[in-house]
This record gives structure tokens, C-alpha cells and sequence, in this order.
């Protein structure tokens, strides 16, 4: 979309209307601009920049005020070319140092990145977890627990943990269960968790007359495992941060949103058009393409391993949020995750 072409006194103005909407929530009027920008101009000078502003697409008149609020497109217009993004404060930066520290493993790192996402926004953290392609097994054992159930604990190798509890068809031994370990760390430690899911379900079909039915049950189990743990999940926090701020007209919205979040196939696909992008992407409203986000904006950024994106971070929170705050503490989140995770 292009940038409507307005005066440099009308960006001041849409400047200070936003700047002044986000801190207090209600329509801003023609005399309150004119004490926020300091401007010598009358109010009605005022109102018909304000009118300009309408005509362009960036403001509106609530119905019920003589006030302006912003559009989507006066944000877009905002956060694109009106902002300018501070450095984090030496606080903020050392907890992020702290928590983030290279000696977690990827999964303590992923949480530890939602949780001060949603603490130094005061909005909600999403963290969408690596990508397969990135994980590889390092060795798997199986444990028997009570009746027809398995725990199976992955280990990665990046030394990250995974456990699993399995229901199979029938009760294994403690001794059958190590064989199934054992055949498998020896044909497939080093490799992709997706490939040895592949793999494990080609060598069943394969090699039927070769393996007993014990072990291609198990290798069927181990795969399905495998795949289980190598689809890519989301991990939201600080959601209850979005009923502070949300407009009690937009209730059944935010009703959605939570849905979103449980569900998280929507936020995932979201996330992940942005796994490629360099640096910050933003989304206001409607341009997610998603009902449920149409009164929320999203921050996202890329995080890297070894110099490949393997996940996306961001926050949601309401269109009226503090922009130039949210930014930096997304951007330095997602680097300092990245150097944590290239250790």
C-alpha cells in the first residue's frame, strides 16, 4: 500500500494524535493537538488537518466524539516512517543476558525468551519453537511404566531433553524395550528427527520378513514419536496481559484470540511467513489475513542458529500499543536468543 502523501505538519500532527491515543485510549480533539504539538494554530486550522487526515484514510471519528482515532493505515504510517526505536536501557539488556544464558538447553531458552517477552512488554510473548530441520537425535530410551504405556526420553544434540509418554497395543519388558533403544541409537543416532521417522516407517514396511512383530511395532511407535516431537509448537505467554488493555466492546475478539492461542495452527502458520524475513515484521490489524487478530497488532523477528533461521519471535498485544517501546525489546530478544542458541 502506498503512503499517502500528506505535509510535514500533518505527519507531526498524526505523530502526536497516535503518540497521544496509545498513552490515554480515548479520541483525541483539535484542542488538546494543539497544546500536544506546541503548534501556533488555531483549532480550527487544527480541525481541518484533522479532516485532511480523515479524508486520507489515517484518522476516523468515532460516532459518539468529536475526537480522532488512528486507522490501520495512520499506524502503518506510524510505525513505517513517524517512530524512532530507542536503545534498551543497560537493565533491561542484562536480564536479558541473564536469562538467556548459551549454558540452557534450547527448550529452558525458548520458554525463558517468551516469559521477558511478555514481562518487558506487558503484552503476550509468542515463541514458536525450531524447526525440525534443526533437531537431531543423539539417543533414545524407552521406559516401561504401568500397563500399555512407554515413556520415551529423547535426547538431542544440542543436549536438549525431550520425554514422551506412549500408548502402544500391548506391555513391553524393560528388556524388549532396550533392544528397540538399542536398534535404533545404532542406525540412527546423529540424524534428523523427521529423516528417522522416515526412515524408521520405510524400514517396517521393508523389511517384514527380516524383523519380528515385536520391533516393528516399536519402530512404528519410535516413528510416530519421532514425528511428534519434531513438529514445530508455539509457546505463549503473559495472554492474561491482553484482558488489562482489551476494549470491552471487543470481548468476543479477544474470546477468539484465546482460541488462537490454544489452538495455535493459525499463529504458527502466521509466525512462520515470517521465519525468512531480516529483522523486524510488523502486522496491524487486518493485514494478518486472520479474524481473530483484526483488533491486535504483531511484532515479530527472525532467530538464527548458527547464521540459519530456524524459528520466529514476536509479541500481540491491542493496535494502540507502545510501538517505539515493543520494537527494540523484540529485535535484541530474538539476537541475544540467536547467540544463545549458536553457542
Amino acid at each position: 500500500m502506498n503512503e499517502p502523501q500528506i505535509s510535514d505538519r500533518s505527519r507531526l500532527i498524526l505523530k502526536a494524535l497516535i503518540d497521544r491515543y496509545i498513552r490515554e485510549g480515548t479520541p483525541v480533539g483539535s484542542k488538546s493537538l494543539v497544546e500536544e504539538t506546541g503548534l501556533s494554530i488555531s483549532p480550527a486550522t487544527m480541525r481541518n488537518v484533522m479532516s485532511d487526515l480523515e479524508a486520507h484514510g489515517l484518522v476516523s471519528a468515532p460516532h459518539t466524539s468529536a475526537g480522532r482515532v488512528p486507522t490501520e493505515q495512520g499506524y502503518r504510517m506510524f510505525v513505517d516512517s513517524l517512530i524512532s526505536v530507542d536503545a534498551l536501557d543497560e537493565g533491561y539488556l542484562n536480564n536479558l543476558r541473564s536469562e538467556l544464558s548459551p549454558s540452557k538447553p534450547n527448550s529452558a531458552l525458548v520458554e525463558s525468551a517468551s516469559n521477558l517477552l511478555s514481562q518487558l512488554t506487558s503484552q503476550a510473548g509468542i515463541v514458536v519453537t525450531p524447526r525440525s530441520d534443526s533437531c537431531r537425535m543423539e539417543q533414545v530410551e524407552f521406559v516401561p511404566l504401568s500397563g500399555n504405556r512407554v515413556l520415551v526420553v529423547l535426547v538431542l544434540t544440542d543436549k536438549d531433553v525431550e520425554n514422551r509418554i506412549i500408548h502402544t497395543q500391548r506391555e513391553f519388558s524393560r528388556k524388549e524395550l532396550v533392544a528397540a533403544a538399542r536398534y535404533i541409537n545404532e542406525h540412527f543416532a546423529g540424524k534428523e528427527l523427521q529423516e528417522i521417522s522416515d526412515a524408521l516407517l520405510a524400514s517396517m514396511h521393508a523389511d517384514k520378513d527380516s524383523i519380528n512383530q515385536l520391533m516393528q511395532l516399536m519402530i512404528e511407535v519410535a516413528g510416530d514419536t519421532m514425528e511428534a516431537i519434531a513438529e514445530q509448537d508455539c509457546v505463549v505467554a503473559g495472554q492474561n496481559n491482553l484482558l488489562d488493555s482489551a476494549d470491552t466492546g471487543r470481548v468476543s475478539q479477544l474470546k477468539e484470540l484465546f482460541d488462537a492461542f490454544q489452538y495455535k495452527k493459525d499463529i504458527l502458520m502466521l509466525m512462520n511467513h515470517c521465519i525468512d524475513a531480516e529483522g523486524i515484521k510488523i502486522f496491524i490489524g487486518q493485514e494478518s489475513g486472520y479474524h481473530a487478530f483484526e483488533d491486535f497488532s504483531l511484532i515479530t523477528a527472525p532467530y538464527q542458529s548458527s547464521a540459519t533461521a530456524i524459528g520466529v519471535i514476536g509479541i500481540i498485544g491491542p493496535t494502540r500499543m507502545a510501538y517505539e517501546r515493543v520494537i527494540p525489546v523484540v529485535d535484541v530478544t530474538a539476537k541475544m536468543l540467536s547467540a544463545a542458541l549458536s553457542r
